[in-house]
């Protein structure tokens, strides 16, 4: 392991962050003394961003606490445009009000892991719209568009992917790497940005950037990229049976937020301690060490640490007093999810079916069957043998609400309102 001059990079190397950069020893050079500032794109595509996007957001926390600027630039302007990056088609287009509306959402999950101000190295928030909407196409053209080889950006996995599988790639779409490459130089010019990070399927666009810096008489730019997330049975991370793992509480509990770490691999405890939560690394590597049962112990600690960071110490504690109750003691904890339906639905009769569908407990009434054929759905911890069973009034526990369960670990109330 190669020891760098830069906290930043040091922390990043050890924890697990480092995928591809640039320049290792420009970069290290640049953070040792501060002088490091660096940007995120976060495109507005959704209510809330998602647990990939807050692997970046830890990047830019261990950038700003080792003394450097981190810059978080929202995408109202490239949302507009899509990126294709992974997609074989198109992204939907959204209007400008969902844009916005979804903007507003986002903003405030960035202060979880980021302190704001005017400081040396306090974080400040951009929106590309600012400039991208208000270029002029001829001149964009002929003062940026012709930096750009078309041959190159062919072979760049945004956009050799969708063409090797044959899938078409939209002009508005090729034009994404251009747009974000832009950001990079006009950032560099306001702010005096010097890196770009993201994930690693982002790795040509940035590349693309500095490229375009250098054509344009900008400052030496940087590339950094972090490793794609996946398990260590290999399958990507951040997905549930009830869709994304996202950071917005309303879209995604604290309490759902806390068994979603609780339920990791065994394998994966010591990486995910390290990406994932601020605990000192002398303090991990004797979680990670842990056996057998044990295992399940630092499973805990993450999950209490990772929700903390993002909700709120009180919020984690709650969560974990929640599934202690849960599981420990088989109590009904009434802080557990939960959906409100109208108490019409259950006094005409609720079809199990569609009450484990509308608590997101399954995707599907074809997975809901799926299901109780295997023995995995339970009502008020009774195992469900009847797919045309009606949930009523009568299902109601003394606290007034109906327990489903999905395995032994995923339960909602539903609670008639």
């Amino acid at each position: 392991m190669t020891a760098f001059k830069s906290d930043f990079l040091n922390t990043l190397q050890e924890r697990g962050f480092i995928h591809q950069c640039s320049d290792f020893e420009g970069l290290d050079a640049l953070a040792a003394k501060g002088e490091a500032t660096a940007y995120v794109g976060y495109d507005c595509t959704a209510r809330s961003l998602h647990i990939g996007n807050y692997l970046t957001m830890m990047m830019l926390h261990w950038l700003q606490q080792s003394g450097n600027k981190p810059i978080t630039l929202m995408g109202g302007g490239t949302t507009m445009v899509g990126d294709p990056s992974g997609k074989d088609e198109t992204r939907a287009m959204r209007t400008v009000a969902e844009i916005e509306a979804n903007k507003e959402s986002i903003r405030g999950v960035f202060a979880k892991v980021l302190r704001y101000g005017t400081g040396a190295s306090d974080a400040i928030m951009l929106d590309n719209a600012e400039w991208l909407t208000r270029l002029n196409w001829i001149e964009m053209l002929r003062d940026v568009g012709r930096h750009f080889s078309v041959n190159r950006m062919l072979t760049m996995d945004s956009v050799r992917l969708r063409l090797e599988r044959e899938q078409e790639m939209s002009f508005i779409e090729f034009n994404y790497m251009v747009c974000q490459s832009y950001d990079f130089v006009e950032l560099a010019k306001r702010t005096g940005c010097k890196l770009q990070m993201g994930g690693s399927d982002q790795w040509g666009n940035i590349i693309m950037g500095v490229d375009l810096g250098r054509r344009m008489g900008t400052h030496q730019l940087f590339a950094l990229t972090t490793p794609l997330l996946t398990t260590a049975s290999g399958a990507k991370m951040g997905k549930t049976a009830q869709g994304a793992v996202w950071l917005n509480a309303d879209q995604f509990s604290p309490y759902d937020f806390w068994q979603y770490w609780r339920n990791t691999e065994d394998a994966d405890v010591g990486k995910f301690l390290k990406l994932f939560t601020t605990l000192p690394i002398a303090e991990i590597k004797k979680l990670e060490a842990l056996g057998g049962s044990e295992i399940n112990e630092a499973k805990k600690v993450l999950a209490t640490e990772a929700t903390a960071l993002l909700h709120g110490r009180d919020a984690a504690n709650e969560a974990a007093e929640t599934a202690r109750r849960t599981f420990e003691e088989g109590a009904l904890a009434e802080s557990l999810p939960t959906v409100e339906i109208p108490r019409g639905e259950l006094d005409s009769g609720l079809g199990v079916l569609n009450a484990f569908v509308k608590a997101g407990l399954v995707a599907s009434n074809g997975e809901a069957r799926r299901q109780i054929k295997g023995g995995g759905l339970r009502v008020n911890d009774a195992p469900v043998t009847d797919e045309k069973m009606a949930l009523s009034a009568a299902n109601l526990t003394p606290e007034g609400v109906v327990k489903l369960s999905f395995g032994k670990k995923k339960h909602v109330l539903i609670k008639p309102a």
